[in-house]
């Protein structure tokens, strides 16, 4: 084989520069060598100076069977939770024309391998259907979870509210007692540096003031009730403040949607439409407004 021929090799084009390169490159930096390189620019204390102890190398057969026996040792239990996290099943139409479809997955030209054209495609759908269920014209596509989704709302409408206000911040944040314990723990990880004070009581005991930017309910609730929060909805929008609904979107299908009775923002989790729990990790969320 040439050098020529050798030099153009897919691998010597694409990975990384060759040995010309690299010590045209120590020359230009005044080195003699990578080792003295790393050795003037990473400090010693956080350098490993032993070998990685890594197990031998595996064939892919061997990596898969050891795999499946860690996760045989997996226990499955029935979830009695709820809270956002529900047992549910994915129907096979939906596996075979969207998951299992090629033609949203592969690259939609031979030289862009990327899966622009059918993400494109899931997110214009995703954002076509949750704004259909929310009754709010503008979508995301998407966030985290839907605590996180419920924290970027609160941080949105602080600064909405604060944006002209040249005196004392307004920073007083309405939750009900019925939002998601999850939801609350994130709502006050972000309101410590922001100095959001959050206060949780029931929605018919908010004491809606001067102080006060923005309110968060949960539709249905935490216990499952179905609440008509329409009269407090007007009240805030009277007064300026915002209203925030973690609504379920499977429910939705039914209920009314939040943005037909006043909502400003609705956020929630895509976990009700046939995604797996996980062991309780994150799930497709949403904000709309």
């Amino acid at each position: 084989m040439s050098k020529a021929l050798f030099s153009d090799q897919f691998s010597k084009r694409h990975i990384g520069p060759n040995q010309g390169e690299v010590e045209e490159m120590l020359e230009a930096i005044k080195v003699d060598s990578l080792a003295q390189l790393i050795d003037e620019t990473v400090p010693a204390r956080i350098r490993m100076t032993e070998a990685l102890n890594l197990p031998a190398a595996q064939s892919e057969f061997e990596y898969l069977s050891d795999l499946q026996e860690v996760a045989s040792k997996n226990k499955l239990f029935k979830s009695y939770l709820g809270m956002g996290y529900y047992g549910t099943i994915t129907p096979s139409v939906i596996l075979r024309n969207i998951f299992q479809n090629p033609g949203w997955y592969t690259q939609y030209t031979p030289y862009q391998a990327e899966i622009a054209q059918g993400r494109l495609e899931a997110l214009l759908n995703f954002q076509t259907m949750v704004s259909d269920l929310t009754g709010l014209p503008i979508a995301n596509a998407s966030l985290l979870d839907e605590g996180t989704a419920a924290a970027e709302a609160m941080a949105m409408f602080f600064s909405l509210k604060n944006k002209r206000n040249r005196g004392e911040a307004i920073n007083e944040f309405l939750v009900d007692e019925n939002v998601f314990p999850q939801t609350l723990s994130i709502l006050e990880t972000r309101a410590e540096p922001l100095d959001i004070v959050i206060k949780q009581v029931s929605w018919k005991s908010f004491d809606i003031n001067e102080k006060t930017f923005g309110i968060l309910l949960q539709y249905p609730a935490g216990d499952g009730a179905v609440e008509d929060y329409r009269a407090l909805v007007e009240e805030a929008a009277a007064k300026g403040i915002y209203t925030t609904v973690a609504a379920d979107l499977m429910a939705l299908a039914l209920l009314t949607p939040p943005g037909e009775w006043g909502a400003d923002a609705v956020v929630g989790n895509t976990q009700r439409f046939g995604v797996p729990m996980g062991y309780g990790g994150p799930h497709l969320s949403l904000i709309h407004i």
